[in-house]
């Protein structure tokens, strides 16, 4: 039915869980949600040959958690499977679950919906081989409608497993190992903002024991309400409060995580921000010292600065791809496979994996290659990591505007309007395509650069434009909306 295949939302599920927010209808009901959680035992079952299946389920900090929970656990006992719960959990850690000596569940479910706000809930699947593609989603919701209704059932206590207190002990051990030192952030100040997700626990659990100075750190209580910011490293409102906690505490570097953990973000010592591009490449920077000439794999609106960044100043290769962090993963992982050594993939959103962690989205991961830096250069009085970065580009100008597409068949119509433009740029004197491009219609132009390109899962053609000249982006912007002026079944916004 409708109902289920409605909440597909690529390779996760994701509804509305709750009332209050006026004309978003509860969609994710714990009827719905339990036949997942029996489908998804299923699917399993039948891919991997075995009966009895071990799974375990997490959950962040959303209100609707517990009811959520309670129905999926329900569902996948009536599909043969023992259940576990591991309470309060990072979405990371639900991957580790499956591969951890100790734990070794044959596949587990997190429920979560990033950082969408307070009614929205949702659920991410794992097994042994890692998150779930979006066919496997498609499938599982298959199962799931031709179940029909999985009845309530009143469940014995379910078994709480210590997952996030080993999760946490493996990234301390990491960046111990990293470090060569029990204690390899003493003398440094380090805050933490949790947004009120799940990611509190890397103050006390994994900081604190390495010897950093979390005073200031905040909103580290779960609490589904969000009633601080969202907690998304790409809200300018989260940013700016991990950038007032580094400032008001005097500290050395501030870490800032998603609901869920799989993504992070961070802040210098002087308060500026470490995101989207700086991000990347201070990763990058930290990765291609380990494995010079490593291809870094990309989403397509970073900047033209990070790729001089990655290929001139650091010798490596940069393959721009799709937007969508399963499509750059998944790309690194096609490249490993074709023989070309990829050893990082990272969105501007602050998704992104490693290879040497199981390409898994990991946002603590990424914080814990940062930390072992930070610690490695104060060790040996070789600066800190905002000098890492310090001669990235930046472009003077960037803008980001999403035209809306009015007609039912908004990606038929997308791919209409990209068409016509391709054949439009090569009107234009000085516009060229650019080469080794895998999203969209992306131009180089004598002031900067624009990508036009349709939306992942919405109704919008997403525009960004990019340039080293003072008025250079309102000179593209220009020529981009007058061009989509012809198109009756797009809806431009305004744009400052």
């Amino acid at each position: 039915m409708d109902k289920y295949f409605k909440l597909q939302n690529g390779s996760d599920v994701r509804g509305v869980a709750l009332d209050g927010v006026a004309g978003e209808p509860i969609t994710l009901t714990a009827d719905i949600a339990r036949t997942i959680g029996f489908a998804f035992a299923q699917w399993l079952e039948k891919k991997t040959g075995k009966t009895g299946l071990r799974i375990a389920v997490g959950h962040d900090s959303r209100l609707s958690a517990e009811s959520i929970q309670t129905a999926v656990f329900q569902g996948l006992a009536q599909g043969g499977c023992a259940v576990f719960d591991s309470g309060l959990s990072s979405t990371p850690a639900m991957f580790m679950s499956t591969v951890f000596e100790n734990h070794g569940y044959d596949g587990s479910i997190m429920l979560t919906a990033s950082h969408l706000p307070f009614n929205r809930n949702g659920m991410k699947f794992f097994i042994r081989e890692g998150g779930l593609e979006k066919k496997d989603i498609k499938a599982i919701l298959t199962l799931a409608t031709e179940a029909g209704e999985v009845p309530e059932i009143k469940l014995a206590s379910i078994p709480f497993i210590n997952l996030m207190e080993d999760y946490a002990a493996h990234l301390v051990s990491l960046i111990r190992a990293g470090t060569k030192s029990e204690q390899p952030l003493k003398g440094l100040k380090i805050v933490v903002d949790a947004g009120n997700g799940a990611g509190g626990f890397f103050v006390e659990e994994v900081l604190n024991p390495l010897g950093a100075d979390t005073t200031g750190s905040q909103f580290l209580e779960p609490d589904g309400s969000f009633p601080n910011h969202i907690p998304n490293p790409e809200d300018k409102a989260a940013m700016a409060a991990i950038i007032a906690a580094v400032k008001n505490n005097g500290a050395d570097f501030g870490i800032i995580f998603d609901t869920d953990v799989d993504r992070a973000g961070a802040v210098d010592k002087n308060g500026t921000p470490i995101n989207r591009n700086r991000f990347i490449a201070l990763i990058s920077t930290i990765v291609l010292e380990e494995h010079p000439g490593s291809t870094i794999v990309t989403d397509s609106v970073t900047s033209t600065g990070l790729k001089w960044w990655i290929e001139e100043k650091l010798g490596g290769v940069h393959h721009r791809f799709q937007r969508g962090y399963r499509n750059v993963i998944n790309e690194a992982i096609r490249l490993n496979a074709a023989g070309t050594e990829s050893w990082l993939a990272l969105e501007t959103s602050g998704h992104g994996a490693l290879k040497e962690n199981y390409f898994l989205d990991d946002g603590a991961y990424q914080i814990a290659k940062i930390l072992i830096k930070i610690a490695q250069l104060k060790a040996t009085g070789r600066g800190t990591v905002d000098e890492l970065i310090a001669e990235l580009p930046e472009p003077v100008e960037a803008l980001e505007f999403r035209p809306q597409i009015l007609v039912p068949d908004f990606a038929a119509y997308a791919d209409t309007v990209l068409a016509a433009f391709k054949e439009f740029v090569g009107q234009q004197a000085g516009w060229s395509l650019t080469p080794n491009n895998y999203e969209g219609v992306h131009v180089t132009c004598p002031n900067g650069w624009v990508l036009l390109r349709k939306s992942l899962h919405d109704p919008q053609m997403p525009i960004n434009v990019e340039s080293d000249q003072i008025g250079g982006v309102a000179q593209i912007t220009s020529t981009v909306r007058n061009f989509l002026s012809g198109f009756d079944g797009l809806k431009l916004p305004a744009v400052d």
